[in-house]
């Protein structure tokens, strides 16, 4: 009986013990922030608009807030702009050309944002540079164009944007979720020298993802299935402090609704990731549109003392907020 009792005693320390197990070692607590955020410009610097109502048909264009700056996204004058500004890497989007270039351009089609119309990949390079990238901006449903007649021969090439900057880091995002895509990335980026590649990531649809990292594996790369691979098997054991392989080398996008449940956020899963070599991007909200972190009011809402990287549209604003 009395053998009974002292067993039913300790039945109920174990769970006790475990609970404390797993937030200390969970806990953020008894990791020391370190430093300020690690800033990536979504698209250089670039026109904003509102993000309400927005699907993968809206044109953005039609919509910017009144231009507070000059700089049209994608080009090379956004992008230092947003170097200068502080930021420690940009974004950009690329399209493949019908003479197998790659052209920095967020949309497929060109109707939205010039005074063509088709898709990017029915024009050479050289039929891109004479179009008008800010034909399509409007602040004001159509009444004016601040933009029109200034983004003539401002679409540059990915080749032009690496000779342009050849030491600072970018985020390349394949738009296409094309395998062959991701094969002719892989042929275009493959005779840059190591200390280049280092300093490029790759992200888009899983199918260009996974040849990109077939033909070049020590490029740095992201898209939905390695999140997945990562994220999934973290969740399940992560608590125990256990980061799956497939967490190496990588970079990984937390929407800000997502990240309070991983365990260990922020600092120690941080300092996990940092020994995996891999990056982790805050996204403000829930991550669908390209939500960044804008205003002082967003910059607010990051945990105490997070040193990780923070998505933004507006680098010109966040980055002084920061005292970079």
């Amino acid at each position: 009986m009395k053998g009974l009792q002292r067993w039913r005693r300790k039945r109920i320390w174990i769970p006790l013990f475990f609970f404390v197990f797993v937030y200390l070692n969970n806990t953020s607590f008894l990791v020391e922030a370190k430093g300020n955020p690690f800033l990536l410009a979504h698209r250089g610097l670039s026109q904003t608009f509102p993000m309400e109502g927005i699907t993968g048909d809206t044109c953005t264009a039609k919509r910017i807030y009144k231009p507070e700056h000059p700089y049209l996204e994608n080009t090379i004058f956004s992008m230092e702009a947003a170097f200068d500004a502080g930021a420690d890497v940009v974004e950009i989007d690329v399209q493949l050309t019908k003479d197998g270039q790659f052209a920095v351009f967020h949309d497929g089609t060109l109707d939205c944002r010039t005074q063509a119309k088709g898709s990017v990949r029915e024009y050479t390079m050289a039929e891109l540079k004479k179009l008008d990238i800010g034909y399509g901006y409007t602040a004001d449903n159509g009444k004016t164009f601040p933009f029109r007649g200034k983004g003539i021969g401002l679409m540059p090439s990915l080749k032009e944007v690496l000779q342009r900057f050849p030491d600072q880091p970018f985020l390349i995002h394949i738009k296409n979720d094309d395998p062959d895509e991701g094969r002719q990335l892989a042929t275009f980026l493959s005779p840059l020298p190591s200390s280049r590649l280092e300093k490029i990531t790759v992200y888009g649809g899983d199918q260009a993802i996974e040849v990109l990292q077939q033909r070049l594996p020590n490029l740095r790369v992201m898209s939905k299935q390695t999140i997945k691979d990562c994220l999934i098997p973290y969740i399940a054991a992560g608590w125990t402090g256990y980061v799956p392989k497939s967490c190496s080398h990588t970079q990984l996008h937390i929407p800000e609704k997502v990240a309070p449940w991983l365990w260990g956020w922020p600092h120690r899963f941080l300092q996990r990731m940092e020994a995996q070599d891999t990056r982790v991007i805050l996204v403000a909200g829930g991550g669908g549109w390209s939500e960044g972190f804008d205003s002082a009011k967003d910059i607010e809402r990051l945990p105490s003392g997070y040193h990780g990287g923070i998505w933004t549209n507006r680098i010109d604003r966040i980055a002084p907020l920061l005292n970079r």
